[in-house]
Parts: structure tokens; C-alpha cells; sequence
């Protein structure tokens, strides 16, 4: 697993825009761009798990777009997961 995206998975969840502190939001913020493209179905299987309540001040769009370049998305374990809005968002995407 590339390090960028084991850094992301240590982070945790993405915090809600509310309930967000800086330092941790530019940890969050300075991951993604790090993270070599398209990457591997088990790096968007860690990744999917990081979604937050909200965009996170758009860092969930960026999550969501890096998962999407994995090579067999969508990977249907993944999509499974529910009660998230980003997840839902996924299987939107993936359905259309």
C-alpha cells in the first residue's frame, strides 16, 4: 500500500466540517495529492472506509475521485457498506 493512503488510513475518518481541527485537516488535505494514480482495489478498500458525516470542505470529493480510479471499480464489497452519503454517492456513480 502506497504511503500517502496508509497515512490517510492512520488519520482515520474524515472529520465533519464542523467538528474539524487544522492540523488534522492539512494532513487531510496534503495526502491525496500524493497518492499515485489509478490506485490498487485494496488502497480504494482502505479508502472507502474514510468517509466522514459530510464533503469535509470538499476533501470527500477528493476521496471519492481517487477511489474511482481503482482498476476494477466498482468492487462490489465495497458498495455494500451503507448508512454513509458518500458510499451512496459510489454506488450512484457506479450504477449510472
Amino acid at each position: 500500500m502506497q504511503t500517502p493512503v496508509e497515512e490517510l488510513v492512520m488519520l482515520g475518518p474524515l472529520p465533519s466540517s464542523e467538528k474539524s481541527d487544522i492540523a488534522k485537516l492539512q494532513k487531510f488535505e496534503t495526502a491525496p495529492a500524493k497518492i499515485r494514480q489509478p490506485i490498487s482495489d485494496d488502497e480504494a478498500r482502505a479508502l472507502v472506509r474514510l468517509f466522514g458525516p459530510d464533503d469535509c470542505f470538499g476533501l470527500a470529493w477528493c476521496l471519492l475521485h481517487v477511489i474511482e480510479t481503482a482498476p476494477n471499480w466498482p468492487l462490489q464489497d465495497c458498495l455494500r457498506l451503507s448508512g454513509n452519503e458518500w458510499v451512496d454517492r459510489l454506488k450512484e456513480r457506479a450504477r449510472r
